[in-house]
């Protein structure tokens, strides 16, 4: 994807754009090696060749052994593995019975947490997080109980882009010998992911978010952490996620994550002086404007601000009329307009979380384009509130 005078992208957090090697990568596993990894014959055996050499690459960024990488369909496929299969392991091995999440999760574990309790009679408790949005590895030993299953905490959060003290908490849990969970998603593409270094028993990814595929996720199971499986059938993946295996997405995701943590350095340097410039000049230039999540300990291509006195949607539907795809961190649905729950959660005003944006930049995000953004964003916004008072 390239951008064009006329429409900016600017909102690799939701997705990226797949990169051209990783297509190139996938093209001769959709037709001329198209075989079954299950089956015995030749066609079979090639297929369970790419399928294994694509763990071993995922494994080798990891910094983990082939048998600790399980294949999924996306990232919140593996968060619920992750949280289903541990929690229900642990109940049925260990008699435990609580969850510790934090309030800042995507919805794939806060949403599955949820089922969880209502459904099966967990008990699921929230920590608290700072005034951007970050948990502290101290009230997480605080809440910690024999009881608990499990601890799920964000790596970088999707909507405000903060970065959580995972090593720190992780080392925490397995003094105590409890299973800890990250959502990496929006982390693997530009922050480090050796799962020793952080301390982590379960790690998600999702391809998507650094250029890879849509529809292929992996999770990270530490050797022994007790787990069961979700998603029943066949017995693939060590038994763990049933279902026929998507060669030509497993190939790109190995391709894509390798890619993007070998040039990770150079280009969080390069995004890291575009967010800047980018998060200095809304503040200065717009009225009643904040910065969501922290300031310094954030993703390196995330900037997200709230706005006081306007609507996200209309915003939204404002910038993408002039040009810029952007996001919000607001659950607005029209008629019903609602703040996000993690804005509620860092203790920012519903007036003030409902008007919030998110600017996340990738490979193709240029200064101009920042300077393009910043040229009418500042108009719009007052448009946006002299609607809201009309």
């Amino acid at each position: 994807m390239r951008n064009n005078e006329r429409y900016i992208y600017l909102d690799y957090a939701a997705t990226t754009p797949v990169d051209p090697r990783v297509r190139e990568a996938m093209i001769p596993f959709f037709s001329e090696h198209f075989g079954n990894p299950s089956s015995v014959h030749r066609y079979g055996q090639k297929a369970e060749a790419a399928l294994e050499d694509s763990r071993e690459r995922v494994a080798a960024v990891l910094g983990c052994s082939r048998g600790e990488v399980i294949f999924t369909s996306c990232g919140s496929e593996s968060d619920n593995l992750a949280l289903r299969g541990v929690a229900f392991a642990r109940r049925h091995r260990d008699h435990t019975n609580h969850i510790l999440i934090t309030p800042v999760e995507h919805h794939a574990v806060s949403r599955t947490a949820a089922s969880l309790a209502t459904l099966h009679g967990f008990e699921v408790e929230t920590l608290e997080v700072d005034e951007y949005g970050k948990v502290a590895a101290s009230d997480v030993a605080e809440r910690i109980r024999p009881e608990t299953a499990l601890v799920s905490v964000i790596y970088a959060n999707n909507e405000i882009g903060t970065v959580n003290p995972l090593a720190e908490i992780g080392k925490l849990c397995r003094e105590r010998g409890i299973p800890f969970h990250t959502d990496a998603v929006q982390a693997a593409g530009y922050l480090p992911v050796d799962v020793e270094r952080l301390h982590v028993d379960l790690m998600s990814i999702g391809a998507h978010k650094f250029y890879g595929p849509k529809g292929v996720g992996a999770l990270y199971v530490r050797r022994n952490t007790p787990i069961t499986a979700v998603h029943t059938g066949g017995g693939q993946e060590f038994g763990l996620r049933a279902g026929t295996h998507n060669i030509p997405y497993i190939v790109g995701m190995a391709e894509a994550l390798e890619l993007a943590q070998q040039a990770r350095n150079e280009e969080n340097e390069r995004l890291e002086t575009l967010r800047d410039r980018l998060i200095q000049a809304v503040l200065n230039s717009i009225p009643d404007s904040r910065l969501t999540g922290h300031p310094t300990e954030r993703l390196p291509n995330h900037a997200s601000f709230v706005f006081r006195g306007i609507d996200g949607n209309t915003l939204l539907m404002m910038l993408d009329a002039a040009g810029f795809a952007c996001s919000s961190g607001s659950a607005c649905k029209t008629g019903n307009p609602e703040p996000s729950e993690v804005l509620l959660a860092m203790g920012i005003p519903p007036e003030w979380a409902l008007g919030s944006l998110r600017v996340t930049l990738g490979r193709s995000t240029t200064l101009s384009d920042i300077e393009n953004l910043l040229g009418v964003l500042p108009r719009i916004v007052e448009e946006c509130r002299q609607l809201a008072l009309n």
